[in-house]
């Protein structure tokens, strides 16, 4: 690719020697030999692979060693190219038969066997060049008189010119024959880079220094080098002589590369990588990395830059121990990043992850249970192993390994007390598996319960149930008699006015505040309400992004007459204040300090002109918890709907939920008070956890 010659002027300096490189004018690639003779040369379709080491059958050329000079290659006087001329030096390895006795005492020598010695050693030497991100191989066919070989005698060289490499490159070479008589020749050279870059670092701040002259112009371009896809620009000036630019040290990541080009017409880019070796910017690749798991089956890593990295699956057992690998990988090449991947099952499970593993060492982990409230299940992953003639071989994953299961009965220790006595023959343990959940070609996954156990169990408790109900309503008829009253009053309202939707919104601060809400949604759920939350929607919320999940949750909730819940928390009104002062600052710190799964951040563009123009009466209802925050603190804007306290002021809370389907103020006493035994040992919990041991009445947490 032709390079403009101030960048070469500049890089290989300003002395007359360097600037006195020989150019060569034309794009023609040429070998020549001295003094063995050159028969012909191949390029393009010549395979690069050695082959296994060879005995000589005699005397053979091979070459010795290799030498390098650096050449031009010009289409016009001022437009070259930085080229590589490599010398491959050649001697003879081997020796001729020596002649028998009876030649020795003066038998005359048979004529056929001195004409090997009269002919040509021929060799075809193989010159192998790499410069990422380009290769090439060249086949050279040398030969050289029989007469002249000397064992060990070296007969000449064989020159090619030439291989292009960018400035800055490394480039390797490799030399050997075709047949191979010995280990072949390797050499590696850094090209001469570009002086006038240079990057240096100060704490948390890396500058890139270009040291050009005073009146030359230039464009200059920061983008990231993805092999697996295209390239993505970040950053673009046009600029004037010598320049710093201050990079922090959290921008850097292996494949941000610097491109740049002199403002002329046609002219050509010249692009450095300089950070693929920093292990600030690997540590930086890791910490932008996301892994997703997305519905049905279906998981994705998001990443920068391409990761040297292998995904496994892994079975998390309840107990909190570390979740256990089971192979083979997913991949066995590196995970392919920006790309929508699908697991190899047939059946999900909660207790099934996906790992993210570089050099050995854990990067990331999902699993399935932490998209819903699912709970890890105390259940048995059996690991059923297929030999080559189709054995097959069942084991049971435990803590401390997969214990065999034998022909005779076995005994698995489960994650609960008890144990379980398990067959190895599938046959035996057919009508307890559940499902199948991984098929590969040699290798199943199957998950074990004992179904005939939990059914006994289920019969015992449904017994237990029964008995508990008819001896309430022996010692307490009068009470259970109003509760069927109240329990009918329900019904005719629940036929009169189907159950509202509502939509909970909040800012995920911190996991306390999350299980706070996961409670709220949990106790209006048992009431007749619709309730949607992002906790329960982690996989679409990832799949279609934060904003596009409010928009389409919103627009359903409101026309079905629903109503939308603003969950005020300290987060969430500072994030308020941010974009009533300042939409700018408040769009940028709606994108980034907050998590991926965070509706609240990505909804105020829309909820905030709705309040803005009057439309959110009747749609909008915003509440706050006891203790964590006080009515001042919300901002006046969000005060012309309905804003209550939580739990103190449930009943006003769960009648305005409800709508005119609402039922008595007896009634939503009743439910105010199951809502708040719910909700209540969560709040104190956060409280404690916030250093507020006084409850509702010790303060607030807004800091005002």
């Amino acid at each position: 690719m032709p390079v403009p010659w101030f960048l070469l002027s500049l890089a290989l300096g300003r002395s007359p020697m360097v600037l006195s490189l020989e150019k060569l004018m034309g794009p023609q690639d040429t070998a020549r030999c001295s003094p063995v003779s050159l028969g012909h040369w191949e390029d393009g379709d010549v395979l690069c692979l050695p082959g296994s080491i060879v005995s000589a059958p005699g005397p053979v050329l091979v070459p010795t060693r290799l030498q390098t000079e650096l050449v031009l290659r010009c289409y016009q006087e001022t437009d070259c190219d930085l080229c590589v001329r490599v010398a491959i030096h050649l001697a003879v390895h081997g020796h001729w038969e020596e002649p028998k006795d009876e030649d020795k005492f003066g038998r005359a020598a048979d004529p056929e066997l001195e004409e090997p010695r009269n002919a040509f050693l021929q060799a075809q030497v193989v010159l192998s060049f790499q410069a990422y991100p380009t290769a090439r191989c060249v086949l050279l066919e040398v030969q050289v008189p029989a007469a002249l070989v000397q064992p060990g005698q070296s007969v000449g060289s064989v020159v090619f010119d030439c291989f292009e490499a960018a400035l800055g490159a490394e480039v390797r070479i490799w030399s050997y024959t075709q047949p191979r008589y010995q280990k072949e020749l390797n050499f590696t050279q850094q090209l001469p880079a570009l002086p006038w870059l240079n990057v240096s670092a100060d704490g948390d701040d890396v500058y890139l220094v270009l040291d050009v002259s005073e009146e030359q112009r230039f464009g200059l371009s920061l983008y990231w080098n993805q092999i697996q896809g295209p390239t993505k620009p970040w950053w673009h000036r046009n600029l004037t002589g010598p320049q710093t630019i201050t990079l922090n040290h959290t921008d850097l990541f292996p494949c941000l590369c610097i491109q740049v080009w002199p403002l002329e017409p046609d002219s050509v880019r010249t692009s450095v990588c300089p950070f693929r070796e920093d292990p600030r910017a690997h540590r930086n690749l890791w910490r932008a990395a996301r892994l997703q798991l997305l519905p049905p089956r279906g998981w994705r890593l998001d990443a920068p830059c391409s990761l040297l990295a292998e995904a496994t699956l892994c079975w998390q057992a309840p107990g909190g121990g570390p979740c256990q690998s089971l192979v083979p990988p997913l991949y066995q090449a590196n995970v392919t990043v920006n790309k929508t991947l699908e697991l190899p099952l047939l059946n999900a499970h909660p207790n099934l992850c996906v790992q993210v593993s570089s050099w050995e060492k854990l990067q990331l982990q999902e699993c399935l249970w932490a998209d819903s409230l699912r709970a890890l299940k105390d259940d048995l992953l059996l690991v059923e192993t297929r030999g080559l003639q189709d054995n097959r071989s069942l084991c049971a994953l435990e803590p401390s390994g997969c214990t065999p299961l034998l022909s005779k009965a076995s005994t698995v220790r489960t994650s609960g007390p008890s144990s379980m006595y398990l067959s190895g023959s599938i046959s035996n343990l057919a009508s307890n598996f559940q499902f199948l959940l991984c098929a590969r070609p040699y290798d199943g996954l199957w998950v074990f319960g004992d179904v005939h156990q939990r059914w006994a169990l289920v019969w015992l408790a449904c017994l237990l149930l029964a008995s508990v109900l008819f001896l309430l309503f022996l010692f307490r008829k009068d009470h259970v008699k109003g509760w069927l009253r109240l329990l009918k009053e329900d019904l005719r309202a629940g036929a009169a006015a189907t159950a509202r939707a509502a939509l909970l919104l909040y800012s995920a601060e911190d996991s306390g505040f999350e299980r706070l809400v996961g409670a709220l949604a949990s106790a209006l759920c048992q009431l007749p309400l619709q309730v949607t939350v992002d906790l329960w929607s982690r996989r679409e919320l990832s799949a279609q992004g934060p904003l596009a999940w409010f928009h389409a949750q919103r627009r359903q909730t409101l026309q079905e007459g629903g109503v939308v819940v603003l969950l005020f928390s300290p987060g969430a009104v500072a994030l308020c204040h941010e974009w009533l002062q300042d939409a700018a600052s408040a769009s940028a710190s709606a994108s980034a300090p907050h998590g991926p799964h965070d509706a609240f951040a990505a909804s105020l563009s829309c909820v905030l002109p709705d309040f803005l123009q009057g439309r959110a009466p009747g749609r909008y209802v915003g509440a706050y918890f006891d203790g964590l925050l006080h009515s001042g603190a919300v901002p006046a804007l969000f005060r012309s709907v309905p804003v209550f306290s939580l739990p103190s002021q449930l009943p006003d809370f769960l009648g305005t939920l409800q709508g005119p389907g609402a039922p008595g103020p007896g009634r939503l006493g009743e439910r105010a008070k199951q809502v708040s035994r719910a909700l209540q040992p969560t709040l104190d919990q956060l409280l404690q956890a916030l250093g507020d041991p006084g409850g509702p009445g010790g303060g607030t947490r807004d800091g005002t």
